[in-house]
């Protein structure tokens, strides 16, 4: 069995090595955290990190193997759409450490329904709290506050909450800007969903001894990439492009921050989100309504879910017919521009058409 010598002996080679392991995974910002994790942490530690979103059984074993001898902390993505599929990296990568971004509506159809999100993703827990581990937690998420709360050996970090690390948002018009210590952090992230990702970022920085004047430099030299959170300045108009996945949770985060933003003429391209199983119908539902409620100049709902919502906004079946679209109704003016949809949408490709 191929895939599992992989794994035994990726487990072997990180037994060898004396490399920290910190585990990272959630339904949003998986691999934006990892990538600021490691930019603060590569200031000061000779560290690896996931490859990208390589973040499954097979991503997982390569990310271990590719620990060298002088590695001193490995950052590794856990991605699952099942029950049980956590545990079972756990098992591989025996994290010394680990960190969930959030529990939010994503592959509802694996998990069997939001409890099975929290539940499978909470298996990272079960593991460090079984192996008395160390947890990093967002203390102002109450799902992670509930289930640690007895937990000692845990460092967390909070807006206001006075026994944690205290990390403020100061705005995100566009990009995000964080107060700690009274030092001022500005990322090259757009929207205020990505504070808490910066915000990890910084609390591990701190729990390593990382001088917060390089915490600084690491968050504010990364600069995103493979369609996430980036702004794209192209023919006057400023494009917020996040289209590299999506989920109802993630979704609704994107409306909100572009509601919130400062510019006169905003339009939406919003498309299909994938895997939500049975509750595929009410939550493009939902995203439509309040896509609507925000009265924007512009909203176009781009796949199959989308085009069966009832709704007063622009609806388009396939991408070809967007394309059609907007051949004869072109964008005019400069315009701000928010892209998200699931990977399979694949609505980079708006870019051309715009």
């Amino acid at each position: 069995d191929v895939l599992k010598t992989l794994q035994k002996l990726a487990t072997f080679h990180r037994n060898t090595c004396s490399a920290k392991v910190i585990a990272l995974t959630g339904s949003n910002g998986k691999t934006t955290t990892k990538e600021l994790i490691n930019a603060v942490l590569s200031t000061k530690y000779d560290t690896v990190a996931t490859v990208g979103n390589l973040n499954n059984h097979i991503g997982v074993p390569l990310t271990l193997l590719s620990i060298k001898t002088d590695t001193e902390i490995a950052i590794v993505e856990m991605g699952a759409n099942h029950q049980k599929e956590i545990e079972a990296l756990c098992e591989i990568a025996l994290p010394d450490f680990g960190y969930i971004t959030n529990f939010g509506k994503a592959h509802l159809e694996g998990f069997g329904g939001e409890e099975g999100v929290i539940k499978g993703k909470s298996e990272l827990y079960t593991f460090l709290k079984e192996n008395n581990s160390c947890i990093f937690m967002n203390a102002d998420d109450p799902i992670q506050f509930n289930k640690l709360g007895s937990y000692i050996k845990k460092f967390g970090f909070s807006i206001d909450k006075k026994e944690f690390y205290n990390i403020c948002l100061v705005s995100a018009d566009p990009f995000v800007k964080i107060k700690v210590e009274g030092q001022t952090i500005t990322s090259k992230l757009i929207g205020n969903y990505n504070f808490t990702n910066c915000a990890a970022a910084i609390a591990m920085g701190k729990y390593f001894s990382i001088p917060l004047q390089d915490i600084k430099q690491g968050i504010e030299k990364y600069t995103p990439k493979n369609n996430r959170s980036q702004l794209v300045e192209q023919k006057g108009n400023s494009i917020i492009l996040d289209a590299y996945n999506a989920n109802p949770t993630s979704m609704g985060a994107a409306l909100d921050n572009f509601h919130g933003m400062d510019a006169e003429h905003k339009i939406a391209f919003l498309g299909d989100m994938f895997e939500l199983g049975e509750t595929a119908d009410n939550e493009h539902q939902a995203i439509a309504d309040l896509a609507a409620s925000m009265h924007f100049q512009d909203v176009y709902l781009i796949g199959k879910h989308f085009y069966r919502s009832d709704t007063p906004l622009k609806q388009l079946e396939t991408f070809e017919a967007l394309s059609e679209y907007l051949a004869l109704h072109p964008i005019k003016e400069k315009a701000t521009i928010l892209i998200k949809a699931s990977r399979g949408m694949a609505l980079e490709r708006i870019l051309d058409l715009i």
